[in-house]
């Protein structure tokens, strides 16, 4: 059974989500990290630098802001930032809330999509280690595509391999570049951001739940401007 069988007309017939930042906040930690490598060198990190870069590639570089002398060490500096990185998110859960609203959402009937800047073998890595892999139908990643967020080409391939027109899906992000990809691809959008991306310079357009999933699957289709959410999926239980 759809979701469109019981929820009203405007619901989103299926949910695209980002996944770094969103359902797990591997963003906030490697800030940390990078943020820790730097002030070991007696340099900071601005937080509105590394804003640039989260969500896409290649649109800042953390080692320009370092000494020469790590950068000609780079690959074991690197090696060693990234084991202490990998094992910090390893003991990480995922977002508060966000487990029981992919699973909601998979019990009322919705397809899921993820489209990420990161590689597939990221992503599943943690996907299963929480257990969450099963519930997608679609995963679209950088292996995919030829450009990465702020690029819209993820969501265009997310919404084809799922079948859907655009405009029929609902994305779910939390940061401004996947938000632009998301609206240039036709999505609906609610960002949901983290500790690191909240104060980005979001469109003030742009549906937001500032206090994370707290509010549950309810929550985030009422940010969608879906009404009578509520209880359509009270009709569906």
């Amino acid at each position: 059974m759809l979701p469109s069988e019981l929820l009203p007309a405007d619901a989103p017939r299926a949910v695209v989500f980002d996944f770094d930042g969103t359902i797990l906040d591997t963003e906030t930690r490697e800030f940390w990290h990078w943020q820790q490598l730097y002030r070991q060198h007696g340099r900071e990190l601005a937080l509105t630098d590394w804003q640039r870069g989260i969500g896409t590639w290649d649109a800042f570089d953390p080692w320009a802001g370092l000494p020469d002398e790590v950068q000609a060490d780079r690959e074991n500096v690197h090696a060693d930032l990234h084991a202490r990185i990998v094992a910090d998110i390893g003991e990480q859960d995922l977002r508060p809330g966000v487990r029981a609203v992919l699973e909601g959402l998979h019990a009322a009937g919705f397809p899921l999509a993820l489209a990420t800047s990161s590689d597939r073998r990221w992503v599943t890595r943690w996907l299963e280690q929480h257990g969450l892999l099963n519930l997608f139908t679609v995963l679209c990643t950088r292996d995919d595509v030829r450009r990465v967020k702020p690029d819209p080409e993820l969501y265009v391939l997310a919404t084809q391999r799922l079948g859907l027109r655009a405009g029929e899906c609902l994305a779910v992000e939390d940061s401004l570049n996947g938000g632009l990809a998301a609206v240039a691809a036709g999505l609906r959008l609610v960002v949901v951001p983290n500790d690191v991306t909240r104060t980005q310079p979001f469109p003030p357009e742009w549906a937001r739940l500032n206090d994370g999933f707290s509010l549950g699957l309810v929550g985030l289709l009422e940010a969608a401007g879906v009404q009578g959410a509520e209880q359509g999926l009270g009709q569906r239980s």
